[in-house]
Order: structure tokens, then sequence, then C-alpha cells
């Protein structure tokens, strides 16, 4: 009986979990309320403070499970390089689980935010991951590895945004060949 309650309780938090990541990804959080996210989640909307404290304590999952999901692959394990680096990230941008990224940006950027830590995290693993396939002799010349990455992940993260702002007007595969004819032989 125990079994099937903490089934019950996870498999709500899960439904709960995934409804907000949607909502939150499609209108941002702010503009959605527990009312939507119960209603998108088929449970009482008593059920949010319930599993999480509060709406805060809802994003914090969200972005948490999410950011889970997204570094699954990053970095690539040590000394592996995938075969296709450039690939690999316009595949990343694609992915339906980014888009909460893009959408929940402007707010983990501001002092205070819950998010922000989960913004940080994200953002070093893909540093991380933009690092361990770019081999240090392949740098252009006066550029740090570190300095480098900043770059590359801040032209992947500008690129997402604007694919998702836009996606008539960015062509990824465009994208993906242009990427590789700006960067030094040996890092694409």
């Amino acid at each position: 009986m125990a079994t099937r309650r903490i089934e019950r309780t996870q498999e709500s938090r899960r439904m709960l979990v995934a409804a907000a990541a949607e909502l939150f990804a499609e209108r941002g959080y702010r503009q959605t309320s527990f009312i939507d996210i119960a209603d998108k989640a088929g449970i009482s909307r008593g059920s949010i403070p319930w599993h999480f404290g509060n709406k805060l304590g809802l994003l914090e999952a969200v972005v948490d499970d999410q950011l889970q999901a997204v570094l699954a692959g990053f970095p690539p394990p040590a000394g592996e390089r995938p075969d296709d680096p450039l690939e690999q990230v316009i595949e990343f941008i694609r992915l339906p689980g980014t888009r909460l990224f893009i959408t929940l940006l402007a707010e983990a950027v501001e002092v205070g935010s819950p998010i922000r830590e989960h913004y940080a995290r994200l953002h070093a693993a893909l540093r991380q991951g933009v690092q361990a396939w770019t081999p240090k002799e392949a740098l252009p010349a006066g550029a740090t590895p570190e300095a480098f990455t900043v770059v590359v992940v801040g032209a992947i993260i500008g690129v997402h945004a604007q694919w998702r702002v836009a996606p008539e007007a960015v062509d990824l595969g465009a994208v993906h060949a242009a990427l590789r004819a700006l960067l030094p032989p040996g890092v694409r």
C-alpha cells in the first residue's frame, strides 16, 4: 500500500514538472500560473505547494530536471572527441528541452535569481565540453583556452536564441557551415 502511494506521489511530481517545463518554455515563468500547470498536468493545484513548497520551488525542480537531461552528454568523456563537435552543437540547439533555457535566460541573469546557479552550471558544462574538443595547439594566436570557449559558448547561446525567436530566418545548416569556416583547423 505504501509503495503504491509513493509511486503515485512520484508520478504526480513528474507530471507537474513536465507540465511546468512545457508551459515555462512556451510562456515564461512569470506568465504561467498554478492553475495553468495543474490543468496541463491534470492534477490538483494544491499538489504544487505540497510537492515543491511554492512556484519557485517548482521552477527550480523544472530547471534542475531539464539541466540533468541536457547535461547528460556534456562534457564528453575525457579524451573522447565527438566526430563532428559542431554537429553536436546544432543538435543540442534543436533539443526541445533547451527551449526552456532560452525562455528563462532573462530571469537567470537577474541578481538573486533562484535559477542563476543552475545557469552557471549549464554554461560551465558547455565551456568544459567545448574545451574538451578544442586542442590547445589549434587555438588562434593570443587566445587562451578559457577565453576561446567563452566566445564559442556565447556564439552557441546567441545562435540558439536567434533560432528560437525567428526559426524561419536562421538556417542552422548554414550556421553549421559558417561556424566550421570560422573556427581554426583542428577545432572543427
